[in-house]
């Protein structure tokens, strides 16, 4: 059905004549008549009753007039949505971050950007970096948030912080007297990390052994207050982002930088190259390089 013939008709119906529904729609009145007439033998029923000195519609016209409208109706809003979308007055950007960078950088992320495009709903989603990857693999995620480097063959990056690793230890370690500290130097001590799944998991072991020792693990967890609270009871050490320093109980906590070498903690988003970026997600990431272009 041509939605054009659909709209003439229903001018024809709402003026109840032909003469001043084609003057509204700027058309002859031979014309609109032939469109009514084939749009009645597209239908293969008659919409308009003829035999009455006023356009009356019949029973099927009525339907026609109801089913019509909603239909162009539908289409305006489609096209408002459209409009809103591609001028971000609307849209969702669905992004995966592991549980420590969320609580560190996105309250402040997604204010910033809420109060400049208040319609786009960002969606946060929870979970260890490689689920993150995979999903961002997979197209279910728009964006991840990852510790760099990743695959740059697979994924668009955009890289937004830079920060190191630091050892937390409770107050009357030995260690909470030094201004620094070598990876190697933890060979026996006792560490409390995320579990497994989590990038930062990895990072640690990986350092680790690379200082030549393998930790030993006392306690795994998902949440990082958990694991500072185990921290501040001196049941082990652990090795977090220089930010988290500032969000611990300094009173109990001591946080120390890891030298020779720094250990460090690079954050970037992260999106599946060639997949399809909405004028929203566009924005997102162009928002983030602007606000975090000053990092080294």
């Amino acid at each position: 059905m041509d939605i054009r013939h659909l709209t003439y008709f229903i001018e024809v119906a709402k003026y109840k004549s032909f003469t001043k529904a084609s003057e509204a729609l700027h058309l002859s009145q031979s014309t609109l008549s032939k469109v009514v007439k084939s749009l009645e033998e597209e239908l293969n029923i008659e919409l308009i009753d003829r035999s009455a000195r006023q356009i009356e519609l019949t029973e099927a016209g009525e339907i026609v007039l109801a089913e019509g409208e909603m239909i162009i109706e539908s289409l305006n809003d489609l096209s408002i949505h459209l409009y809103d979308l591609m001028n971000l007055k609307k849209g969702k950007i669905k992004i995966g971050i592991p549980p420590i960078i969320g609580f560190l950088y996105f309250p402040k992320i997604i204010k910033g950007f809420n109060t400049l495009y208040p319609d786009i709903k960002i969606k946060l989603f929870e979970d260890g970096a490689k689920k993150v990857i995979q999903e961002v693999r997979d197209g279910i995620l728009d964006l991840g948030v990852v510790i760099l480097p990743v695959d740059e063959e697979e994924f668009d990056i955009v890289p937004f912080v830079y920060e190191e690793l630091m050892l937390f230890v409770h107050h009357s370690h030995p260690l909470a007297q030094r201004e620094r500290v070598e990876m190697k130097e933890l060979q026996n001590e006792t560490f409390i990390l995320f579990k497994k799944g989590f990038a930062l998991h990895d990072l640690i072991i990986q350092e680790c052994l690379r200082a030549g020792f393998s930790p030993e693990i006392a306690y795994e967890s998902y949440e990082w207050d958990f694991m500072s609270g185990m921290i501040g009871e001196n049941l082990g050490i652990s090795v977090f982002p220089k930010p988290i320093a500032k969000k611990v109980d300094q009173d109990l906590i001591k946080a120390i930088p890891i030298v020779n070498p720094n250990v460090p903690w690079n954050l970037g988003f992260i999106s599946k190259k060639k997949k399809y970026a909405s004028p929203a997600v566009r924005e997102f990431i162009e928002y983030i390089t602007s606000e975090f272009s000053s990092n080294p």
